[in-house]
């Protein structure tokens, strides 16, 4: 059995898709909280920040899950000052930082000559390079999110629905929100080697708004973003291989054509699972 194991981690196809899965587990439930939010530029903002946390990692020798980490929370901040601030819609401060972060994290990639670094794995994921230490940060970070996702579902999910009532029972809306950030943020530097700073906020958004055209209740949504984003982690790797094309895009892609499907077959499903439940 360990020697069926061993065999299967040395697998760099089987890792890809190990490693992909573990992602999907926790993007499809964090990415229905974007989508119910409406906070789909936030992801991107921080999902771009996460190139700047890489080249802070690198100049000050830390660990790049640690420098992405960091910077994400960071802006998490900056912008959270910015909004008390009053003087701009939250949309425009949220433009103005994705940007801003991109643009910084990119020059100062261009300033470490004295390293050699692939930018387009960067922006568009390696995940076909990932190892067994990958795994086990995956695998383990996975497992934090879906502890902590699980434990306060109902004050993150009342906070989504009505703050102000959520408020009024007096259920944490500040922790929370607080909390949100810091899963949005672990999964970001998590998943930035796998799928690329350009490319993780569509799985996280995409697997969600098509498990939203089969489900009736935000539960099964979760549960439903989970196995599409899995669905599209795995037809992406299959075509990659298949034809050779870069496996991000080609998973964002398949996550696209099950959107697609969704919503042609959503609404047929939507009342035969309305029938069933009266």
């Amino acid at each position: 059995m360990s020697w069926d194991m061993n065999w299967l981690l040395d697998d760099f196809f089987m890792r890809a898709i190990l490693g992909g899965l573990g992602i999907a587990l926790i993007a499809g439930p964090l990415g229905c909280f974007i989508v119910w939010r409406r906070m789909a530029y936030f992801g991107e903002t921080m999902a771009h920040a996460a190139l700047l946390g890489i080249a802070l990692s690198l100049l000050m020798d830390i660990f790049p899950v640690s420098g992405v980490f960091l910077i994400s929370l960071c802006i998490a901040t900056l912008l959270y000052w910015l909004e008390h601030l009053d003087r701009l819609s939250t949309d425009t401060l949220l433009g103005i930082l994705s940007h801003a972060s991109l643009s910084i994290g990119l020059i100062t990639l261009g300033f470490m000559t004295w390293l050699r670094i692939d930018i387009m794995s960067l922006l568009f994921g390696d995940i076909l390079s990932i190892g067994r230490q990958d795994l086990l940060i995956i695998w383990g970070g996975g497992a934090l999110v879906l502890l902590l996702l699980l434990s306060h579902w109902q004050s993150l999910l009342a906070s989504t629905i009505s703050p102000d009532i959520a408020s009024a029972e007096g259920l944490p809306v500040k922790r929370a929100n607080l909390l949100f950030i810091f899963l949005i943020a672990l999964v970001i530097a998590v998943a930035m080697k796998l799928i690329g700073v350009l490319l993780i906020t569509s799985l996280l958004i995409i697997p969600a708004a098509t498990a939203r055209q089969f489900s009736l209740s935000p539960e099964a949504m979760a549960i439903m973003a989970a196995i599409m984003a899995a669905l599209a982690v795995y037809l992406g790797l299959q075509s990659s291989l298949q034809w050779d094309s870069q496996p991000g895009p080609s998973i964002v892609l398949s996550a696209f054509m099950l959107f697609l499907i969704s919503l042609a077959l959503g609404p047929s499903v939507q009342k035969l699972l309305k029938k069933n439940r009266n």
